[in-house]
């Protein structure tokens, strides 16, 4: 998608957490990435020197808060604070995974918000406006004071599962009562039906499946997630769809965290395929199964329109 545009006012800067992803990004806007030290202290602070003038610049800058997350959203503050000093006329935080999204309330007694804490981090820190991809909770946008771009990264991964997935049988499945809406978003989109896994928690990382509400038997069933985290709920609803009869089972899931026991559960489940997106960089060993889809091209359509002043929504308008 190469754009003609000022090199010297429009800058992408990636911070150290995923920066295969925004050299995909300026790849696909035909922009050179702006290069940047950060670097660390003998004592492990952060060091960080913009290396190019960025005085009046429109700032994009790049970091998901994924693991280390702290390390992550630490340096992005600092990486803000820095471009604000440096003069830059517009700072958008580029956040393709937002950590600390799953705490956005008081669900007990003396716990913090902490999606609403980084919220004001960022925001004190100098940024004027956020993208991001699929956040857990859509309500952390009203946490902001700044405007907020929120991606979906559906549109994305959907063109990968068509071509794999014979939708003439096919349902979608919400691995829980909380991500009807996403689930019934896929199923439209898909034109197929909808299920949902009836979940009860039994303690912060044990599920316990109780009932599927929807007919999945004969049926191949595309299970929708925001995220992947242990992979216990999804890899659950996996094996309960399958004691219900489904034919053949699927994963689609935004951010691939994929901590703690999580390759193991999903290398052990009987599912067919697990699709996700890059908004996290996958290191390391990687469950046998997954697909990974690329959302460079839809950070660089959305980045490109913020740039220009256009509508970030009208690329969901079909």
């Amino acid at each position: 998608m190469p754009e003609c545009f000022d090199n010297g006012r429009f800058k992408v800067i990636s911070g150290s957490a995923h920066p295969e992803l925004a050299r995909e990004i300026c790849a696909c806007l035909d922009l050179p990435l702006t290069s940047a030290h950060l670097g660390r202290f003998p004592d492990g602070e952060i060091d960080i020197k913009i290396n190019e003038d960025i005085r009046g610049a429109d700032v994009f800058l790049l970091q998901s808060t994924c693991p280390p997350v702290n390390e992550a959203i630490m340096e992005l503050v600092l990486m803000m604070d820095c471009l604000r000093r440096a003069s830059a006329n517009r700072i958008t935080a580029v956040i393709p995974y937002f950590g600390y999204a799953r705490k956005d309330r008081k669900d007990e007694g003396r716990v913090p918000i902490s999606a609403k804490v980084v919220a004001n981090m960022l925001t004190a820190a100098g940024a004027s406006r956020v993208l991001t991809i699929d956040l857990h909770a859509q309500q952390i946008q009203g946490f902001f004071d700044i405007p907020v771009d929120h991606l979906w990264a559906r549109v994305t991964l959907q063109d990968a599962i068509l071509g794999a997935v014979d939708t003439a049988n096919l349902v979608v499945c919400s691995p829980d009562v909380g991500g009807v809406k996403l689930a019934r978003a896929w199923a439209k989109a898909l034109g197929v039906g909808l299920t949902i896994v009836d979940k009860r928690r039994t303690s912060g990382d044990s599920v316990k499946m109780e009932n599927v509400i929807g007919e999945v038997a004969g049926r191949d069933v595309l299970i929708t997630d925001d995220m992947i985290s242990t992979a216990g709920t999804i890899t659950e609803a996996a094996r309960i769809l399958k004691d219900k009869g489904a034919e053949r089972v699927y994963i689609a899931a935004t951010h691939a965290v994929l901590c703690g026991p999580a390759r193991e559960r999903l290398d052990n489940s009987p599912v067919e395929a697990i699709y996700v997106s890059n908004t996290i960089p996958l290191r390391g060993e990687r469950p046998e199964r997954l697909r990974v889809v690329s959302v460079a091209p839809l950070l660089a359509r959305a980045i490109a329109r913020i740039h220009r002043e256009e509508s970030v929504s009208a690329l969901f308008d079909d």
